[in-house]
């Protein structure tokens, strides 16, 4: 995992657990992980109060350097997907076929990149009816691989759902 970079992004009222746990247990793995928000330098704050300051903007990065991308929950891929950088890399991850992961609300960033129709996913219940009307299979279960995608439900899920990422990411 030490030649692995990964873009995690951000935004404000991102799910605390949903950022922290990925970003640190795939820095314990040895892989660099970036915070990539809409601003280089800026203090963003999670639903429960914990800060994070991004490493570089959405435009200051080249997606093809990295190896794949997490997307959180909470509110922030309410404001993600409205930014077409972000798109862009999301897109660009799914072309290259590189490690995509999201958790509970993160689906909304993938729906709106489009790469979710015929994909076996999972996320919140919340969003259930908006992964199928993305042309997604929902299921209820902790973490789902398909293909480059992984997904999972909520926080208790974090342990199977990194499991997985760290599977598809070596297998890269």
């Amino acid at each position: 995992m030490n030649t692995k970079k990964i873009i995690a992004l951000i935004s404000k009222d991102f799910e605390d657990l949903e950022l922290w746990y990925p970003v640190l247990r795939l820095r314990e793995e040895g892989a660099v992980v970036h915070i990539v928000g809409d601003q280089a330098g800026k203090t963003y704050i999670g639903k429960y109060g914990v800060p994070c300051v991004s490493d570089y903007s959405f435009t200051d990065i080249n997606p093809d350097d990295y190896d794949g991308i997490l997307v959180p929950g909470g509110w922030a891929p309410d404001a993600l997907r409205r930014f077409p950088e972000v798109i862009a890399l999301v897109k660009n991850m799914d072309a290259r076929k590189r490690a995509i992961g999201q958790i509970c609300h993160a689906g909304w960033v993938l729906i709106s990149a489009g790469v979710l129709n015929g994909k076996n996913v999972t996320s919140t219940p919340g969003i259930k009816d908006d992964m199928k009307n993305a042309g997604a299979t929902w299921h209820d279960v902790p973490s789902i691989i398909d293909g480059h995608i992984i997904s999972s439900r909520r926080p208790p899920d974090l342990p199977e759902y990194m499991r997985d990422y760290i599977k598809v990411l070596s297998e890269q």
